[in-house]
């Protein structure tokens, strides 16, 4: 798999090379560049060992519905994970499975014992390390460079990896050519270590934890209520999602097209896989530029509908020279409206929940190039391949079509920084941390005459209270008393209304002291703090 982590802030970076000056940077994005190098080389062996060993649509399909289901599976559980424990160690694990398995996976083929199952089941096994990794990996990247640098980080790691989409195919090709797709699996193990040698030398900063930390289902359930209760982490979602369903027919069919369609070997399937990877690194270029021209919302539109353009010459003009071009251009769009899906979701995901968040992203990404290339594998065995080029063009724009209403958010987004804990609770007795649910209210005294101006501000800090950690809230309007309401938020534990407290951000203040200006009392508005008291049964 490919290990260019991901994390974005501000979509437009200053100065593009800063993050290179930065000693653990620097050297991390040479060790993913090498590893991402072995993970193209790799799926080019991967992908043509099993046009040989099973040359049925379907079956060729399945390679990367085995890549990409690890991560459909374990994305959020492997976030959740990374958001726990320490995550250079997570890493470090995952990258010495990874080495492993891979290892293993060529051995096997050098002894030509790898089949069409085994070869299916070790993917499998290589996403699962994959999936581990990827989150942990993506939550890195803000601890080795300052916050501002963080977009430049990102466009780096993207020319990184589509440097390697460029090159590595046509490498990956050559080796087949030269040595089997056994060498291909062996050079990809070598790659790992690159990255676990930086990472092994790094020592981060150790964290400072005033309570403990999470455990693992409260840890997802957390990450499932924030992306429940972010609109703009939903929309990325959603816009993902019905792009990566039909645009993953290329991933999953261009071995077969290649094959098929236009009589090349594994050294010419790898030459159209750097077309699309040039393609991509050319877009990486000019990226800031279109953006700054185009804005966020129409440089994505656009790029999906470019792609699916693509689709459409593929079907239409199944020859060397088009189809080289086509995938070119595909590949610029497909770095424009990922790179840009996810810019928009990073800007929505505060450091508690990065892991978290990102898995989820993951998640829908590779799951959808699971299902999407299980689908296009069935489809093209019943239409043919180019028919379902054509399909997978008309899918695409109908998916863009279907959700016109999901817009992403432009410019640099909130301000994401930690914002001063609240005031701690005062209080008379002790009790265990995980007793409850707790109950918190907050009395307000409001002038009548900006009611309905209050509860529009209050729905935002609704969104903020749910996303933090309440599993209900509510406003309430005093019927003895007018003016006087009450809020009142439900959390699952004293211990997790405890962790709300450190995740406030600066922007959660700011929508917070938007609420409570129309507080007309005296005294700041009064908050009061229950927990869960049981009732004895009858003795």
């Amino acid at each position: 798999m490919a290990v260019s982590p991901a994390a974005v802030s501000d979509p437009i970076a200053v100065d593009a090379w800063a993050p290179l000056r930065r000693t653990m940077f620097r050297a991390l994005w040479i060790a993913s560049l090498a590893s991402n190098l072995g993970t193209w080389i790799q799926n080019v062996g991967a992908a043509w060992l099993m046009t040989m060993l099973a040359p049925d649509p379907l079956v060729v399909a399945l390679v990367q519905v085995a890549s990409s289901l690890p991560f459909f599976l374990l994305a959020i559980p492997a976030g959740a994970l990374a958001d726990v424990v320490d995550r250079r160690r997570l890493s470090l694990l995952a990258l010495g499975w990874l080495t492993a398995v891979t290892a293993l996976l060529a051995c096997l083929s050098f002894a030509k014992l790898a089949g069409p199952a085994t070869l299916l089941g070790l993917t499998f096994a290589i996403g699962v390390g994959g999936a581990l990794l990827g989150p942990a990996l993506a939550a890195i990247i803000p601890d080795l460079v300052p916050r501002g640098e963080i977009p430049a980080a990102v466009s780096l790691n993207g020319i990184s990896l589509n440097l390697a989409r460029a090159a590595g195919p046509a490498i990956g090709g050559a080796v087949v050519a030269a040595a089997g797709s056994g060498a291909t699996f062996a050079v990809n193990a070598v790659s790992f270590l690159a990255v676990m040698l930086v990472l092994r030398r790094w020592r981060p900063e150790p964290l400072e934890r005033k309570l403990p930390p999470e455990e693992l289902f409260g840890a997802i359930r957390a990450g499932a209520r924030y992306v429940r209760h972010s609109p703009p982490l939903r929309t990325v979602l959603v816009r993902t999602g019905t792009f990566v369903l039909p645009a993953s027919a290329v991933w999953a069919l261009l071995p077969l097209y290649a094959r098929r369609e236009l009589g090349l070997g594994a050294a010419g399937y790898g030459i159209l896989l750097g077309f699309f990877g040039l393609g991509a690194v050319a877009c990486g270029v000019i990226l800031p530029s279109l953006r700054s021209r185009l804005g966020v919302e129409r440089l994505a539109t656009g790029a999906a509908l470019v792609f699916a353009l693509t689709h459409v010459a593929l079907g239409r003009f199944p020859s060397f020279a088009p189809s080289a071009v086509s995938l070119c251009v595909a590949g610029g769009a497909w770095l424009a409206l990922l790179t840009t899906l996810n810019a928009a979701a990073q800007i929505a995901i505060p450091s508690w929940v990065r892991a978290r968040a990102l898995g989820t992203y993951l998640l829908v990404q590779f799951g959808g190039l699971a299902a999407g290339s299980a689908a296009w594998g069935a489809i093209a065995g019943a239409v043919g391949v180019r028919e379902s080029f054509g399909l997978a063009a008309l899918a695409i724009v109908l998916g863009r079509a279907a959700c016109w209403r999901s817009i992403l958010t432009d410019g640099a987004g909130p301000d994401l920084a930690p914002a001063p804990r609240w005031t701690d609770v005062e209080m008379v007795r002790t009790f265990a941390p995980d007793r409850g649910p707790a109950l918190v209210t907050v009395e307000y005294q409001i002038d009548p005459a900006d009611a309905e101006r209050f509860a529009r501000a209050m729905r935002e800090l609704r969104s903020i209270r749910l996303r933090d950690g309440a599993i209900r809230w509510g406003l309430w309007d005093d019927v003895a008393k007018t003016g006087r309401f009450l809020e009142s938020f439900v959390v699952e534990s004293w211990l997790e209304h405890l962790r709300q407290h450190e995740r406030i951000t600066a922007a959660d203040r700011a929508v917070q002291a938007i609420a409570q200006a129309f507080h007309r009392g005296s005294e700041p508005p009064q908050v009061r703090h229950f927990v869960h008291e049981r009732i004895p049964e009858k003795g």
